[in-house]
């Protein structure tokens, strides 16, 4: 009896587990589906044109976000490096995108980077401007001594202290070539 009752609890999972998969896939007749990023208009961002995308998967809101990483990054004058550790870090932390709201792990986290609400990353406002939070971001990563010679995600682990130091290293190639549409 016992090991019919576990042989039923496992066929319902997998029968369960299958459906569930196949709600997520969508079938849509050849030439049907919305390119993506198609209702996305190319933009300008201090003085870098962004493209519409998709750009490693971005789309012209996400990139102009990227290029307004880049701005405060040459305005801090942190260089291409700089730039790209940056860009790596915002991917990881929100996708690039300025979200109004935290996680599990830090509920008071908000904006393109994440910043916690902790008087290190300035007010509600500073986190929520990209601007100032990528000033914010690259002014921490340029007070790191030696942070030139560690890498992506050592650099951007000390600046954001977050639990997994090498969380980052998995959005680099993803920047480095948002970086290079952007012209940085």
């Amino acid at each position: 009896m016992r090991k019919a009752v576990v042989a039923l609890m496992v066929a319902t999972l997998v029968v369960a587990g299958g459906l569930f998969a196949a709600s997520r896939i969508t079938i849509e007749p050849a030439g049907s589906a919305t390119p993506p990023c198609a209702d996305a208009a190319a933009t300008t961002v201090a003085g870098r044109a962004v493209p519409k995308g998709p750009v490693a998967g971005f789309c012209a809101p996400e990139l102009a976000m990227a290029a307004t990483i880049l701005a405060a990054a040459r305005d801090q004058g942190v260089g291409q490096y700089g730039e790209t550790i940056g860009v790596m870090t915002a991917i990881g932390e929100s996708g690039l995108r300025n979200l109004d709201y935290g996680d599990a792990a830090g509920p008071d986290s908000r904006g393109l980077f994440q910043q916690r609400d902790n008087g290190a990353w300035g007010t509600l406002a500073d986190r929520m401007d990209p601007y100032t939070a990528a000033t914010n971001f690259f002014r921490k990563l340029e007070r790191l001594p030696g942070w030139q010679s560690m890498t992506p995600t050592q650099a951007a682990h000390a600046v954001q202290v977050n639990a997994d130091p090498d969380y980052y290293a998995q959005y680099w190639g993803e920047a480095q070539t948002v970086v290079a549409a952007l012209g940085g």
